[in-house]
């Protein structure tokens, strides 16, 4: 049995929590200033993490590498089961033309810029992140403005900015799913407690992206709509990780935003509109036009591009249009289907029979071998305990979805196959940095070393509940993923809660919902901005006109995240 020790090095806390934080600190040195690749630096994090946990914390190797071995094993599943599921359902669907009529679909709604901003970035890329993720939406969407005629620059801010609010529950929710892994706090309260966080900048973000195309004017004229696709989207965030399922948050969320903007440009629309190269022309009446010119094409460009090498386009679909004309209802409802299968098998999972049989025969909960281990007042650690829900997890019933994709669409086995194939290729670099960070979070975790940390964080006292936040914004802006970030810092936020007497479901959630604000400036979101619009060289001059945005909504957040940690909002934490 091996007994965590808190303060291992000298009998310092202080000096311990130094040391404890080394690898941490090598790996955003190594990719916030040395630039070099996340894979290696996080390999060099591990790498570090084994030798502070043998030797600084006196670990047995075999425990020591038991515990990399169980990190590993959780990014493979369920995260990288996720992601690589996930994925693929939206290769499947860029493969055939069906994508580019949801696309056109989309752009046939308005000729306004500042509608399409919302439409396209906020809620289409919304709808990507839900299962892509990993600079899809920002390419996609930032091609898609271009192709509406938004300039390049403009486009990518915008895109970039609206990659914020659906992030903690992005591709899947497989955020959420980690800080559940490596904090063995309550999903379903992790879940509620991010769902009354993020809402908060979903219902800003609209307007900002109106500000960002039309200025002041954009606001004053187009406020109505921004309000309405914040507020839908943030209910919907809120009912579905609250009351639903959270794997479905942004796909929900998404699909509910769309609606409701369609909805109210039927009976209101803006006095002036936008158009292409920033035009203004009067809108006499409420009209839907086409995409006509060469915005057809410009959008199947970014989307080819986005495709990656998942091979060739399938057969031509006598059903689908081949013009430039907005799509009629059968042709939407088919571009929409893979969303609408993946919501039907979530619902039906959540059925109480099904999910207490789903439960009963795909549930296995097993102590991981060669860990024997308590935490420094001799309790034992949670973490050594696995629970694998191989049936009902979240990238089994992705890969279900995906098969029923395939179905619909009639797509071959072998070319299903051949498209997941090029995803796990295409995932290659990801699948070593998770695995890679996931060791060396549980490294840290097992070993004691996060428990170091947090009890030194907690010197803060109640200053802890502003310091959080700017933990996970800094975890997402080096790493580029709040997964990533949640699955570092998770454990040391709710130690370091514990301590100070803060809940550590609010400060671990916080971890996640403050963390998006820094995807907008993290190296590999502005690299694909900058290659989708073609400014390359530009991630600098994005990062300047974003770095206010990202630091405003940070603190917003905190104000919020302050609150509810004292009786002001106490009430909203679950």
């Amino acid at each position: 049995m091996f007994q965590q020790i808190l303060d291992p090095l000298a009998g310092s806390l202080v000096i311990s929590a130094l040391c404890a934080a080394l690898p941490l600190v090598l790996l955003f040195v190594l990719l916030g200033v040395f630039k070099v690749k996340a894979p290696f630096a996080a390999l060099a994090g591990l790498a570090l993490s084994l030798v502070l946990a043998v030797v600084g914390w006196q670990m047995p190797v075999n425990q020591a590498l038991s515990a990399t071995a169980a990190g590993i094993f959780y990014g493979l599943f369920p995260i990288l089961w996720i992601l690589v599921n996930a994925l693929w359902i939206y290769r499947l669907t860029v493969a055939t033309p069906w994508f580019e009529v949801l696309g056109r679909t989309i752009r046939s709604i308005s000729n306004d810029l500042r509608i399409l901003a919302i439409l396209i970035a906020f809620c289409f890329g919304a709808l990507l992140e839900s299962l892509a993720g990993f600079g899809a939406p920002v390419a996609i969407s930032a091609a898609m403005l271009m192709a509406a005629g938004m300039k390049p620059l403009k486009s990518a801010i915008v895109s970039l900015l609206a990659n914020t609010a659906p992030v903690a529950f992005g591709a899947m929710a497989a955020p959420i799913i980690a800080l559940n892994g490596v904090t063995g706090l309550t999903l379903n309260e992790l879940s509620a407690m991010a769902g009354r966080q993020t809402p908060f900048i979903a219902l800003i973000v609209p307007l900002l992206l109106v500000f960002i195309v039309d200025g002041r004017r954009g606001v004053k004229q187009t406020w109505p709509v921004a309000l309405v696709a914040g507020a839908a989207f943030g209910l919907a965030q809120f009912v579905t990780s609250n009351y639903f399922a959270v794997e479905l948050t942004d796909v929900v969320a998404a699909v509910v935003t769309v609606a409701a903007v369609l909805l109210m440009l039927k009976v209101w629309q803006p006095k002036e509109t936008v158009g292409m190269g920033g035009a203004v022309e009067a809108a006499a009446v409420p009209a839907v036009v086409s995409a006509g010119g060469t915005g057809g094409s410009a959008a199947q460009e970014g989307t080819t591009a986005a495709r990656g090498s998942g091979g060739s386009a399938l057969p031509a679909d006598p059903a689908i249009p081949t013009d430039n004309s907005r799509p009629g209802p059968r042709q939407i409802w088919m571009a929409i289907a893979p969303y609408l299968i993946i919501i039907a098998v979530f619902s039906v999972a959540q059925i109480p029979a099904v999910k207490a049989w789903l439960t009963q025969v795909g549930s296995v909960t097993f102590a991981w071998p060669g860990l024997d281990i308590t935490d420094s007042a001799g309790k034992p650690v949670a973490a050594t305990k696995f629970k694998l829900d191989h049936l009902k997890a979240t990238g089994t019933l992705l890969l279900f979805s995906g098969l029923l994709t395939m179905l619909l669409y009639k797509i071959s086995t072998s070319q299903g196959l051949r498209i997941y194939r090029d995803t796990v290729v295409q995932l290659r670099w990801t699948i070593v940095t998770v695995t890679a960070v996931l060791g060396l979070s549980f490294v840290m975790n097992l070993s004691g070393q996060t428990t170091t940390l947090g009890f030194a964080l907690a010197s803060a006292g109640g200053f802890f509940a502003l310091l959080s936040p700017l933990i996970g914004w800094i975890g997402v802006a080096l790493t580029g993923s709040d997964t990533s970030s949640n699955s570092l810092f998770g454990q040391m936020q709710a130690t370091a809660a514990e301590q100070t007497g803060l809940s550590p479901v609010l400060m671990a959630a916080s971890n996640s919902s403050a963390g998006v604000m820094g995807k907008m400036l993290s190296l590999q979101n502005l690299a694909v901005a900058s290659a989708a619009v073609g400014l390359d060289g530009a991630e600098g001059t994005l990062f300047r006109k974003l770095i206010g945005w990202s630091l405003g909504l940070l603190a917003l957040i905190t104000v919020l995240i302050f609150l509810q940690s004292t009786p002001v909002l106490g009430w909203m934490v679950p």
